[in-house]
């Protein structure tokens, strides 16, 4: 039987990484399908899309709204979901968040695993299409406590030097503002809402 995926999304900061490391699952991380920042049409946080020239590199992170599903390439991204499910491995890119580009590729094998994860913020992008083509095991959005979310997101975020203070800042109490109304969203297009122990033992399950 081929490998079926799991749709792994939650806030910025829910632990979905570290609890897929503690269960060991295999993974595929979204986040690295993001767009480069320099690229035309990015989705600023104004409302607007950058021009033909883009907004150029310097001005990418504090400009760019990097939680707009527009900011990350879908079909790459899809390509890579459809091409461990059917053959067991992808190359998938490295991006580099502190400065918002792909800096390399890299070769994902997930072996005789019958089930993977795709985690990350747009994970619910791709149920409606992993569902239509067979792929979709289960999909799941990770909750906790909007305080705990902020506060492991931004020490996260400075101990990897992401982006600096300032926009870290701001954009984490943004997050933690929408979070509410994102997680609805979520649960809309299709995820089961999901504690941290529940998510674990899902997982854990459709691993055995």
């Amino acid at each position: 039987m081929s490998p079926r995926v799991i749709l792994l999304t939650g806030p910025s900061g829910s632990g979905k990484t570290s609890l897929l490391r503690r269960v060991g699952a295999r993974r595929l991380n979204l986040d690295h399908f993001y767009r480069d920042g320099v690229e035309p049409g990015m989705p600023l946080l104004d409302g607007t899309l950058s021009g033909a020239d883009g907004v150029g590199a310097a001005k990418a992170t504090s400009l760019i709204d990097w939680d707009h599903p527009a900011s990350w390439d879908a079909e790459r991204a899809m390509t890579a979901i459809r091409e461990l499910c059917t053959s067991g491995r992808t190359r998938v890119p490295v991006y580099s968040l502190p400065d918002n580009a792909t800096v390399g590729h890299e070769e994902l094998d997930i072996g005789q695993a019958r089930v993977f994860v795709a985690e990350g913020i747009f994970a619910a992008e791709f149920i409606e299409r992993c569902r239509a083509e067979g792929l979709l095991a289960d999909a799941l959005v990770l909750c906790r406590p909007r305080v705990q979310t902020w506060w492991f997101r931004l020490r996260r975020d400075l101990a990897e030097h992401r982006k600096p203070l300032p926009v870290l800042l701001t954009r984490g109490l943004r997050l933690a503002h929408l979070e509410g109304r994102t997680i609805a969203h979520w649960v809309h297009q299709g995820c089961r809402p999901v504690s941290r122990r529940e998510c674990e033992a899902t997982i854990t399950r459709a691993l055995t």
